[in-house]
């Protein structure tokens, strides 16, 4: 079962500190860089309103899949906040129950995979948490609101509502010191790019800015620990990958949105001295996961009978391999980050000193190949897949993974220790449960996130 379980302001350390954000021996200067991938993103962020339509866009819930249904992605986002009641319920599950050192933390996305998880890890621990999700039907809400049912059990509070409402976040830290954010909020998956591309920059590039105006202006500033991507490393063919490689060539609008949603992080730090780390997340799986990925709906079709398309690569790159890292390892990697972010050095808007900007990769460090991991959901299902191996498309996929973790080791203490076999089988036992007609609908007791 599973368990969801920074440049410091002394002088003396600035030069050290700025290795942390990697940076790569090319014929540009660091500013034209800068210059350059802040206008990349200033363009998705125009991008936006001219390519996100008017009208709502119809339920998906019918499939569930969105990447299945050409209709575009609807926001369910409330304005039903506010109030002393409400208020109420924020600043108790923004309760410290452990001292000294307790954090009071934002989750956004918190009712998503990697956010539920971590939300509920950090509340078990004894720290302050809120969560924010809007929850949109990018997947079936219905799983979003499981999530949200367990972590109420557990304490946590989760507002509804959009990264994007200013007075909403303005008021969330008007109510609650938060001594740190975990911007797990995001528009997710490569190809649903091609259906919706507005949503990912709404979301990535314009919701990652909401949240870094409301922390600049905060006082006191929190610290930002928030979910990037192994997507940057685009067209990279360098393994395995490490943090100073090159990350200027995506191969995605999803992957785009990410790489500039690093460079506005490197602009926020800069300026307001806002303390920054992102983490490059490897293909996170587990109980709870995402309906739109790989694992979860080989999963489904195989238990229905259906074909599943398994993709090789063009080439030499025959083989379609991931690196992939399992939620509780991932977790922990969150919460070392929240707990060795160093202090944010702005007050109200104004930087007083260099604050941390750091990233780090948390991934595996066992790619394994796609077929391999259809070979395992065979047996543990005890069901023979009906495959249909066909050549990846070009619509944004890249066909191999591989995280160099040495750095989050180092500094983090970051240590995966799942491998895939052991947390499918976890996957799978959830997945079972979950989605058993007699217990459909119902809340199951043997769903707790997080233990640890």
């Amino acid at each position: 079962m599973s368990q969801m379980k920074p440049e410091k302001p002394l002088h003396h350390h600035h030069s050290r500190l700025l290795t942390r954000w990697p940076h790569h021996s090319n014929p540009y200067s660091p500013f034209s860089k800068l210059l350059f991938w802040s206008f990349c993103a200033l363009s998705l962020f125009l991008a936006f309103f001219l390519l996100t339509p008017n009208s709502p866009s119809p339920n998906l819930h019918s499939t569930g899949d969105p990447t299945q249904n050409p209709s575009l992605r609807r926001s369910l986002r409330t304005t039903n906040w506010g109030g002393p009641a409400w208020e109420k319920k924020v600043r108790s599950s923004c309760r410290v129950r452990r001292s000294p050192n307790g954090l009071t933390v934002l989750v956004t996305g918190a009712a998503g995979f990697v956010g539920s998880h971590l939300s509920a890890t950090l509340r078990r621990r004894g720290d302050g948490v809120l969560g924010l999700d809007s929850f949109n039907d990018y997947y079936d809400p219905s799983l979003k609101r499981a999530r949200q049912a367990f972590l109420e059990k557990a304490g946590v509070f989760v507002v509804e509502g959009d990264i994007n409402d200013a007075a909403l976040l303005k008021k969330l830290f008007d109510v609650v010191p938060f001594t740190h954010v975990a911007h797990l909020a995001a528009q997710a998956g490569v190809r649903y790019a091609l259906q919706n591309p507005g949503s990912y920059v709404r979301s990535n590039v314009a919701g990652l800015v909401s949240i870094l105006e409301a922390a600049k202006s905060a006082n006191p500033q929190p610290a930002i620990v928030w979910a990037s991507s192994s997507s940057v490393y685009g067209l990279n063919s360098r393994v395995p990958f490490s943090e100073s490689d090159r990350t200027d060539r995506p191969a995605s609008l999803y992957a785009a949105t990410k790489k500039a949603g690093e460079e506005i992080a490197h602009v926020y730090n800069h300026i307001y001295g806002l303390s920054i780390t992102g983490l490059r997340f490897f293909t996170v799986y587990g109980p709870w996961g995402r309906p739109d990925m790989a694992y979860f709906f080989f999963t489904r079709d195989i238990l229905k009978g259906k074909p599943i398309t398994v993709f090789e690569g063009h080439g030499s790159a025959h083989t379609v391999a991931r690196d992939f890292t399992y939620i509780d390892d991932v977790v922990r990697g969150c919460v070392a980050a929240l707990d060795t972010a160093g202090k944010s050095t702005g007050s109200g808007g104004k930087k007083r000193g260099p604050a941390p900007l750091r990233v780090y990769n948390l991934g595996n460090t066992t790619p394994v190949p796609v077929s391999e991991l259809v070979n395992i959901l065979e047996k543990l299902l005890k069901v023979k897949a009906i495959r249909k191996v066909v050549k990846m498309p070009r619509n944004g996929d890249v066909p191999y993974t591989h995280a160099n973790i040495s750095l989050a080791e180092r500094e983090l203490g970051y240590k995966p220790v799942t491998d895939l076999q052991t947390g499918l089988k976890r996957f799978v036992k959830w997945y079972l449960d979950f989605y058993s007609p007699v217990k459909k609908g119902a809340v199951k007791a043997h769903g707790v996130i997080a233990t640890e």
